[in-house]
């Protein structure tokens, strides 16, 4: 599996009201249409916009207060969700952490202590022990945490995630799938639009989600 290059690791994201953008985003540039369609779960006249990222990705991290920003600016406009990559298979730490948090309805609420726990605390989620640690700290009692990160239902979704996130041809984080249809992520941006500051490439990544959700009503 591919994931960001060096440059994207170091990049700073930040707001600002005067910024470059792609002026007219190309496909097969900027963003791709995906081969193959999914199903989303949006309702109504929502539309679906799908985050792939990591616990340990220094870009998804830095990426965070731009995305969360921008999801609130959509309001009742899109249906939000994310998917983590399973970087070590079926059995990756992180993704189980993630599936384990998503099912008690718990991942959005606490996801930002767990990007502070890697990216602040420096402490590494790396194992199962790590997790169950975390979890306690962190007030989830125990027993509870246990049983549903050792379900049927966790384990099943866990051994899945790699042929799920197949499905949407995401081979790098932070990424971006919009409708089920669009796929784009800073990567992809900045190489298509050299004129675009790498410390601006966080809100040029919303404009372009933006443009997607325009073309996604068409």
């Amino acid at each position: 599996m591919r994931f960001l290059r060096l440059l994207l690791i170091t990049l700073g994201f930040v707001s600002a009201t005067a910024l470059a953008s792609p002026a007219s985003p190309k496909e097969g540039a900027d963003f791709i249409s995906l081969k193959n369609p999914q199903a989303t779960q949006a309702t109504g006249k929502k539309i679906e916009v799908i985050e792939f990222f990591m616990y340990h990705c220094p870009a998804c991290n830095m990426l965070e207060p731009v995305v969360n920003e921008w999801v609130k600016k959509q309001g009742d406009n899109i249906v939000f969700r994310r998917i983590h990559l399973p970087l070590t298979g079926e059995k990756d730490p992180e993704a189980h952490l993630f599936l384990t948090l998503e099912a008690m309805n718990l991942e959005a609420s606490l996801h930002a202590k767990v990007l502070a726990t890697w990216h602040v605390e420096r402490n590494r989620l790396s194992s199962d022990d790590d997790n169950i640690a975390w979890a306690v700290k962190n007030g989830i009692d125990k027993a509870k945490f246990l049983s549903f990160y050792n379900s049927f239902s966790v384990i099943s979704k866990l051994k899945s995630l790699g042929k799920l996130v197949a499905t949407y041809q995401v081979d790098s984080t932070p990424t971006f799938v919009v409708d089920g249809r669009f796929l784009t992520n800073p990567s992809m941006i900045g190489s298509a639009n050299a004129s675009i500051p790498r410390e601006q490439l966080g809100q040029a990544t919303m404009q372009l989600l933006d443009s997607l959700l325009v073309k996604s009503k068409k």
